[in-house]
């Protein structure tokens, strides 16, 4: 077997979500709440959580997340019952989400990057009747006339108007029992990062979390051993599920980082001896910047996921030269696949640099054409996925649902392929992808090759229209020395690229790349900003 569990868990064919037929583990939890349950009877005194120096066993996680639910009880709080959270990573996030849980209510992670105006929409949109922040965001609360659903505001810490999360805890009552859930209801809504429109609530199951928690579990080989970093925001499926569910599920700890910087994770990393984390391939790229790296022993460290964008295969040989027991994994998902929908093998990552690797167990990948009809192996075409890990749809909003999902397959959006040994590989964005003079340029392969550049941190490659052309190449660079020229660069990709995908035009920035909340780069902005500049040459002309 090519995953690092040495048993995968049998699977059937099940019918959810009404027309849907998929294959499913057949033996597994069947709730949120009932991972918890489970990590109590194989590690109840096992230390679950680590977090700002305080440490807490599976035992205690449940009993404080039993007294939380008791807490929102009291205020009337129960099954469907939407509970948004602007909670950072703390002890916290995790105990809501879990008293979420238990009340067979449904949690709705905010990015604490997010502002007013999106957190209202957000807020009205699923009809949220809690709200739990942290004291230090109490000032990005909507006014109660922005969002008259809004019934109870608790902030962790202290804030006039807002009820203490520790009165939670202080109350006295007894503890509900967990009502019984079905698989296919709603545990936590998490909203698109909209960087086109409006985000979008994909809606997660009991059944979507579970098995996402349970393929990372198989494929990563995760036991009651291991020891976590979660040093993305929990609030993203990422943090949500490839660390808190997945943890939860196999009984190991959850080692919670509040902010990501190099210096503070390898220094956690190496204090909690880490053996498993998940996190993008710019924080491994800071981590080696690190001029002590050597002096952290890491030697704990068996399993290094990575995603969201490739990893330059310089950074992958640096790896395994300081690291040569890490195995490294590349994992490709989304928001509305509960994040894994391919895992890379160890095996192969050194020499699959350019793939996201094999789907994983449940999982159907296929490639289509523009008219919905599977390509043939190795061809392009728009990936979409099938599988239990599949959100059932947008919360109220239908035709968001029928537009992106079509018999159980997400349309991804991502333009790719699939070779003959099942690899599959990402080029681009559908909408990202440029046309010039006929000659199609995935973005993707550009900003890699410049990415290989030692002097420059971040990239971003967009189309600028051309009369003649259609469009043309425009680079976006971020540079560590602010000393390389763009004819620099442009022979550094000469080298390296057809001539047609080289880019013509090049912007040298100091600062950093647009992101939305959560952390995705906003290639909108870029392009209106190519367009005022234009524009203003135009004039001045």
């Amino acid at each position: 077997m090519e995953w690092l569990s040495d048993r995968q868990p049998p699977m059937r064919l099940e019918a959810h979500y009404g027309d849907r037929v998929i294959p499913c583990f057949a033996e597994r939890p069947g709730s949120l709440h009932a991972l918890l349950a489970g990590a109590v009877l194989r590690s109840g005194h096992g230390e679950g959580l680590v977090c700002d120096g305080r440490r807490f066993t599976w035992k205690e996680l449940c009993d404080l997340s039993g007294r939380i639910a008791a807490g929102l009880a009291r205020l009337g709080v129960g099954p469907g019952d939407r509970i948004a959270l602007l909670v950072g990573n703390r002890t916290e996030f995790v105990l809501s989400i879990f008293a979420a849980a238990w009340l067979g209510a449904i949690s709705v992670p905010l990015s604490i990057r997010q502002q007013t105006p999106e957190i209202a929409h957000i807020l009205n949109d699923c009809g949220a009747r809690v709200l739990i922040c942290d004291s230090d965001l109490v000032q990005r609360a909507p006014s109660a006339s922005d969002v008259p659903g809004l019934q109870h505001r608790i902030v962790v810490g202290a804030s006039e108007g807002f009820l203490s999360f520790g009165s939670l805890l202080s109350g006295i009552g007894h503890i509900p029992e967990p009502p019984m859930v079905r698989e296919e209801d709603t545990a936590s809504i998490l909203y698109t990062s909209g960087t086109t429109g409006r985000p979008k609530g994909a809606m997660l199951s009991h059944l979507n979390i579970v098995h996402s928690a349970m393929v990372y579990e198989t494929c990563m080989g995760l036991t009651s051993r291991d020891r976590s970093v979660a040093a993305v925001p929990l609030t993203h499926v990422t943090g949500l599920i490839a660390n808190i569910a997945a943890i939860t599920r196999c009984g190991g700890t959850l080692i919670i980082l509040p902010t990501f910087k190099a210096p503070d994770f390898l220094r956690l990393a190496a204090q909690e001896r880490m053996t498993h984390t998940i996190i993008v391939p710019a924080m491994y790229s800071l981590c080696l910047l690190q001029p002590d790296f050597e002096s952290y022993d890491l030697s704990a460290w068996r399993v290094g996921g990575y995603g969201g964008s490739p990893m330059p295969e310089a950074i992958i040989a640096r790896l395994a030269e300081k690291l040569p027991n890490l195995l490294l994994m590349n994992a490709y998902g989304a928001t509305e696949t509960t994040s894994p929908t391919t895992l890379m093998p160890p095996v192969h990552t050194a020499t699959h640099a350019d793939s996201v690797g094999k789907p994983v167990p449940g999982a159907t990948v296929i490639v289509v054409d523009d008219s919905g009809r599977e390509v043939p192996r190795g061809e392009v075409g728009e990936i979409w996925i099938h599988g239990p890990s599949v959100v059932q749809g947008y919360w109220n909003n239908p035709a968001a649902t029928a537009e992106n999902i079509t018999g159980g397959f997400w349309h991804s959006g991502d333009i790719g392929s699939i070779d003959e040994d099942g690899f599959v590989r990402v080029l681009d964005r559908k909408k990202d992808m440029i046309n010039r003079g006929g000659h199609k340029i995935y973005t993707a392969e550009v900003e890699s090759v410049l990415a290989a550049h030692p002097d420059i941190v971040e990239c971003a490659v967009v189309a600028t229209p051309c009369p003649v052309l259609g469009e043309r190449v425009h680079a976006f660079v971020v540079t560590r020395s602010g000393t390389i020229t763009s004819e620099e660069i442009r022979a550094f990709c000469a080298e390296r690229l057809s001539d047609y995908k080289v880019p013509e035009g090049i912007t040298i920035r100091s600062d950093p790349l647009p992101r939305n909340a959560n952390g995705k780069l906003i290639k909108r902005v870029l392009r209106e900003e190519l367009s005022a500049n234009a524009a203003v040459k135009s004039s001045a002309a």
